[in-house]
């Protein structure tokens, strides 16, 4: 499935497109884990050079897809399950935190456009609009919170576990955004900062027994696939 949802804006930079290429390579699991990923063949392959290959391979590696080891080059990795937990006990913390902060400012007009946004994701086929819809509503309800910085801490967390996500999605998919996220939006109407935070913290924890259980389902996490 393209990945044309991460971003409509033409024209695409050559480093961008080999990213694409390769995200869309992994996602579809052409490339496994412990594949080595040749530069020149790939440059090849897109008509360009070999340099956009290689600053590809950096964004890969910085966000846990592709290891970069000497002499052997970019070799597609496998989930790094306690990085990955941790990255999300960062997240319980810091958007339970957000919330705590933002309940107070959720008004009507708030709570309009949050329930729009899942909404959206509810209409969206596509794994990757779908988690570009996702990532809008959180950052949306953590940016009420009116603390930039906190929300750039956010914004980078996600930016660490996106890929993994998406390729999760390309094999499960939540049944509804909305039913998932209905307990967080009843927190915000009741108005209690303290039960919006419970929630939400919850809501992100939830997700690495989950992690865990595809993992399983996957089989060996360094032979099968690439995870989430």
């Amino acid at each position: 499935m393209p990945l044309s949802a991460l971003s409509r804006s033409l024209p695409l930079s050559a480093e961008e497109e080999a990213y694409r290429h390769l995200l869309q390579a992994i996602c579809a699991g052409r490339y496994r884990n412990g594949d080595r990923l040749i530069a020149e063949d790939i440059a090849t392959t897109l008509g360009m050079s070999r340099m956009p290959v290689r600053s590809a391979f950096q964004r890969l590696a910085a966000e846990g897809l592709v290891t970069l080891r000497p002499h052997r080059g970019a070799v597609v990795s496998g989930l790094d399950l306690e990085a990955m937990r941790e990255v999300f006990e960062m997240r319980s913390v810091l958007e339970g935190l957000a919330i705590r902060l933002a309940t107070p400012h959720v008004g009507p007009r708030e709570m309009t456009r949050l329930e729009r946004l899942l909404e959206d994701m509810d209409e969206e086929q596509d794994p990757a609009a779908w988690l570009a819809q996702h990532r809008a509503f959180h950052e949306y309800l953590c940016s009420l919170a009116g603390r930039p910085r906190l929300l750039r801490q956010i914004i980078g967390l996600y930016a660490l576990i996106e890929p993994h996500m998406l390729l999760w999605l390309h094999s499960d998919r939540p049944l509804s955004a909305r039913d998932e996220h209905a307990p967080i939006l009843a927190a915000l109407y009741s108005g209690d900062a303290a039960e919006a935070e419970r929630v939400l913290r919850t809501h992100i924890e939830d997700t690495v027994p989950d992690l865990l259980s595809f993992i399983e389902r996957s089989g060996d996490q360094t032979r099968t696939q690439p995870l989430r």
